[in-house]
């Protein structure tokens, strides 16, 4: 049964603004929208491309043969678990969060109780046990669907979505001279090359499985979530049951609105202005370095002429 629920797992390359479409979610009535990114990968991720990504972005692996327990603990779901358990060291100990990942662990087992189990059972079990143990909530009684957000998890769709028979997958992408200036902000940030490749791996993968699954693949570019919410959001919201009349238009947690999106994400101000000055940080030699790495993707997401406007 868990694994039925509906679910709209997000995905985006790194700073590609997945957090910033998250946070524009969490006011939707009709939504559970997870608190923090969804975290959902264990360590018994193990292909070729746990070389390229950390597993905790991937969808999960499990034994499925111990008990229940292991498998919740598996679930690596760093920033939850880091905040209800050592807030004083999370970047949201300022946000109250009255959550015990104990009484998650109680419910979740109790959700998939002694019958057999599955990754899909697991996941569905995870995010009902997550809103069931968080106590200040604010729940208005219409939720119908979940949303989790785990970066470039599209990777994994094939999976997510046979796992998951009431699963969407909304694959945000941003215009990469944005996301790699974006990048670059970290204290130890990737290298352009590697970064880039990693940008049009997650583009790969989300071509891939939209046209393997169309109606449950939804491609986004920040850009059109930015112009217009509604128009950007409404064919995958549509696609788990969801009106997109219920959108907010602003970011929120907990359904309380973020003056910046920051620290959920590196984009501190979700407009279109603040988009392209992030990318004319970047210099000219950057700019044409980051165009030859993004290759025809940059065709088949409308971003050719981006640095021209």
């Amino acid at each position: 049964m868990n694994a039925t629920i509906r679910l709209l797992m997000i995905s985006a390359m790194y700073e590609n603004g997945g957090n910033t479409t998250h946070r524009l979610l969490d006011g939707h009535p009709e939504l559970f929208v997870y608190p923090f990114e969804s975290q959902l990968g264990t360590r018994l991720v193990n292909d070729l491309l746990a070389s390229t990504f950390p597993v905790k972005y991937r969808w999960p692996a499990f034994g499925l043969d111990s008990p229940p327990e292991d498998d919740y603990r598996a679930i690596i779901d760093e920033e939850a678990k880091v905040r209800a358990r050592t807030p004083q060291v999370s970047k949201f100990r300022d946000w109250p969060f009255d959550f015990s990942d104990d009484a998650r662990l109680a419910r979740f087992i109790d959700l998939v109780g002694d019958g057999p189990r599955s990754t899909g059972g697991n996941v569905g079990a995870f995010f009902r046990a997550t809103f069931d143990a968080w106590k200040d909530f604010r729940r208005g009684g219409r939720e119908i669907a979940y949303v989790g957000y785990s970066p470039i998890i599209v990777i994994d769709a094939p999976r997510i979505l046979a796992d998951m028979p009431n699963a969407s997958i909304l694959h945000v992408v941003r215009n990469p001279w944005s996301a790699y200036a974006d990048t670059k902000r970290r204290p130890v940030p990737l290298p352009l090359s590697t970064y880039m490749l990693c940008w049009v791996l997650n583009q790969y993968h989300a071509f891939l499985a939209r046209d393997r699954s169309p109606g449950r693949v939804h491609i986004v570019r920040l850009e059109d979530v930015l112009t217009d919410q509604a128009a950007a959001l409404s064919p995958a919201l549509r696609s788990i049951g969801v009106s997109p009349e219920g959108l907010t238009g602003v970011p929120s947690w907990n359904r309380q609105r973020l003056d910046q999106v920051h620290p959920w994400g590196t984009i501190r101000t979700p407009t279109l202005a603040a988009n392209r000055a992030t990318a004319g940080e970047l210099s000219a030699e950057e700019c044409e370095a980051v165009r030859l790495h993004a290759g025809p993707y940059l065709g088949l997401l409308g971003y050719g002429s981006f640095l021209d406007g």
